[in-house]
């Protein structure tokens, strides 16, 4: 899972360095080259809306296959287009075969986890996406600065096609509707396959356990689910929250390129370097995230029960609708939040007076904001996962909806805004919109757990 999520933390971001370079290669402007940006993330948004169902009906490994065999193909044909139309094109065929591997593995942590283990096991797996934010960049420039841009697209070919075989080979299905807790005996060979070997040759009673055995019944792909969690009072507040903090960090992320290219004279590789800080702050922000989580949930059991009994019961099924998990899952949100709001509001000033200011304050912003912002994402999405558990891929694919669409247009937007009113004031006008969505938080904590007990 954790290469799964590489291959898409590597498709979003490692050309970001060569934006300016396909722009003088095929002889557009970099902004129609920044909307191939803005329609990666459209895709991005819209494609875990109907693989996130799928997955949660037909199984984990199905999905999987289909995604990246279609992110395969459009990789080696983005490596060998030579027009403006055909890039925008396979980046979207790209982005819906990529982007659904957040819900699909949002599914099989659901599958395999408890709420009390769920916050550092989504730690480690978000920390599979944002490794390559880190190094994504800086691999992307030094193959467009050595070997030219279309480089990063084989590189992304060579690395899926191996994912690819590793998956068919070592991934066992993990969705409960068809193999419950693993003692279930799928009845096709392609599902079966790897875990009828790992019930074989491995030491564990697959019969027994904690968990039981019988599947759930199985359910129909309900393809508009994404979109009803969207809209639901349960779930809109802080979704519509996330996609505004999500939109603005991925609208600093996307300027980059261009700022530094045209405020500090750097090249391609030196642009990729920039990104490092982003991502280190992303990576360590959702490791250490997911061991809070944790705690936090333990500490919230532990004072709605009481002593021993918090640590060895598991919660009933009313019990578990009754618990405050927006104290357990949202506590550190309004922390994160306005510490991104300084992070971005330094970024944009800084960075306006080169002159005057060090490179090195607005690259030292950007970590503060990958930290902040995944921190926060890692948050709400454990959150989702928690309150409609028995559709984990389906919430999570709701949340990259809102949040991939409202960063699309903030993409397409924010260069425009930064050559109107200059790049202070553009993020500016960037912060009043968080300050502004932070009441979305602030409504889900107040008025969740009440909604809920009213359904």
């Amino acid at each position: 899972m954790l290469i799964s999520q590489a291959v898409s933390g590597f498709a979003s971001n490692i050309y970001f360095p060569a934006l300016p370079t396909i722009a003088d290669d095929l002889g557009v402007s970099v902004g129609l080259v920044n909307l191939t940006v803005t329609s990666y993330l459209i895709f991005q948004g819209l494609a875990p809306s109907f693989w996130g169902p799928v997955s949660d009906v037909k199984g984990r490994r199905v999905a999987y296959g289909c995604t990246f065999a279609l992110f395969l193909g459009a990789c080696v044909g983005l490596a060998e287009t030579r027009n403006y139309a055909t890039l925008v094109a396979l980046r979207c065929l790209q982005s819906t075969g990529s982007a659904s591997t957040i819900a699909i593995g949002s599914g099989v942590i659901s599958d395999i986890t408890t709420r009390e283990e769920r916050g550092g096991y989504m730690g480690v797996f978000q920390a599979g996406l944002l490794v390559p934010v880190a190094v994504g960049p800086v691999i992307g420039g030094a193959l467009a600065g050595s070997l030219g841009w279309r480089s990063i697209f084989w590189f992304l070919a060579i690395y899926c096609g191996v994912f690819l075989a590793f998956l068919i080979l070592l991934l066992p299905e993990t969705l409960r509707s068809i193999v419950g807790n693993g003692s279930s005996v799928p009845p096709s060979l392609i599902v079966n396959y790897p875990l009828c070997l790992y019930r074989k040759y491995t030491k564990i009673n697959w019969a027994v356990g904690n968990i039981s055995s019988e599947p759930p019944q199985k359910k129909r792909v309900d393809v508009t689910g994404p979109f009803r969690i969207l809209v639901s009072k349960g779930a809109a507040p802080i979704v519509v929250f996330l996609a505004v903090y999500y939109a603005v960090w991925q609208m600093s992320i996307t300027a980059m390129s261009s700022l530094f290219k045209s405020h500090y004279g750097l090249s391609d590789t030196h642009i990729g370097l920039t990104f490092i800080a982003n991502g280190a702050g992303s990576i360590i922000g959702t490791l250490v995230t997911g061991r809070i989580l944790d705690i936090d949930y333990r500490r919230a059991k532990a004072k709605y029960k009481s002593g021993d009994e918090a640590e060895n019961t598991v919660l009933t099924s009313t019990a578990l609708r009754d618990f405050p998990i927006e104290k357990a899952r949202l506590r550190l949100v309004p922390i994160f939040s306005l510490l991104q709001c300084v992070s971005i509001a330094v970024f944009g000033w800084t960075i306006n007076f080169p002159r005057h200011v060090h490179i090195a304050v607005p690259i030292i912003s950007t970590f503060v904001t990958g930290w902040t912002a995944v921190s926060t994402q890692s948050l709400v999405m454990t959150y989702l996962i928690d309150v409609f558990p028995d559709r984990s891929a389906a919430a999570s694919a709701s949340l990259n909806l809102a949040r991939c669409l409202l960063a699309a247009g903030g993409t397409s937007f924010v260069m425009p805004m930064v050559n109107g009113i200059g790049v202070g004031w553009a993020f500016t006008v960037c912060v009043a919109m968080q300050l502004v969505a932070l009441l979305g938080a602030g409504v889900q904590w107040k008025c969740a757990a009440k909604w809920r007990g009213k359904a």
